[in-house]
């Protein structure tokens, strides 16, 4: 399972000026709702770049039930910087080795680099999908754990879906499944345990595939409406899901995976 992760958002945040006082040495391709930087990708990989990004503009939106109030347009387009390889990413960035791509949300900037397998039907998805749910939930939003983020992302990689799930399932066999208060105490930055790390991102999944599958996208979106204007995860979980708490969410989830 790829390993994809932000960096920390203080980081990415201090380079920010530096980018954008960079953006002038950089070729641009311009869609609709992009605006890709490079130096030197192929014609034929921005093509696809741009392409399989305004599919996803709207993909992404509906697969999670948000409706778009605030349009990338103009000034407002997303930017995505393509870096001629894994090297110079990581060197810009800070990224380390492992990171295939990183995402500011507030300022819908995506970072990667071409060479990355599987850019397209993972990367960028997740990236974008880090974007769109912050957008709908607020930027800083300290409700939102690292779990639910991930998992709305990693949710967006198709793909990706029934691989985690044969992968958790695995973990509760072996005896190294992580359960909820694992999850949100998980040092995921800088942990240097690469199954964890995999199994953090399967599981994170996993939470978000259960409740969109077992109790449909508009309940998902009202969960982030509560999420994004009251503030209070456990809250939320109550007033949409009825579950008592997170350990009675945390069990059902746990449930549904055993009998899925």
């Amino acid at each position: 399972m790829k390993i994809k992760i932000l960096v920390p958002l203080l980081l990415l945040c201090s380079l920010c000026s530096v980018f954008a006082q960079e953006d002038t040495k950089w070729k641009i391709s311009k869609s609709t709702h992009f605006i890709v930087y490079y130096n030197n990708a192929d014609e034929s990989f921005l093509n696809k770049v741009v392409n399989a990004s305004e599919d996803y503009y709207d993909k992404i939106a509906d697969a999670l039930g948000f409706r778009r109030y605030d349009f990338w347009l103009w000034d407002n387009r997303a930017k995505i910087y393509v870096y001629d390889d894994a090297k110079s990413y990581q060197l810009a960035t800070g990224q380390p080795e492992w990171s295939a791509g990183a995402a500011l949300p507030r300022e819908k900037i995506i970072y990667t680099f071409p060479n990355e397998n599987g850019f397209l039907q993972s990367i960028l998805p997740h990236e974008l999908g880090h974007i769109i749910f912050h957008e709908f939930v607020g930027f800083n939003n300290p409700a939102i754990p690292l779990w639910l983020d991930e998992g709305v992302a990693c949710y967006q990689e198709t793909g990706r879906r029934q691989q985690a799930r044969g992968f958790v399932q695995q973990a509760i066999r072996d005896g190294r499944f992580m359960n909820l208060d694992s999850l949100a105490g998980f040092n995921l930055l800088f942990s240097q345990d690469t199954d964890a790390v995999n199994l953090f991102y399967a599981e994170s999944l996993s939470i978000i595939d259960y409740l969109i599958k077992r109790f449909g996208s508009d309940k998902f979106v009202l969960f982030c409406q509560i999420l994004r204007d009251k503030k209070d995860l456990a809250g939320a979980m109550r007033y949409t899901y009825s579950f008592s708490d997170l350990k009675e969410f945390d069990a059902a989830w746990q449930k549904y995976i055993k009998e899925s």
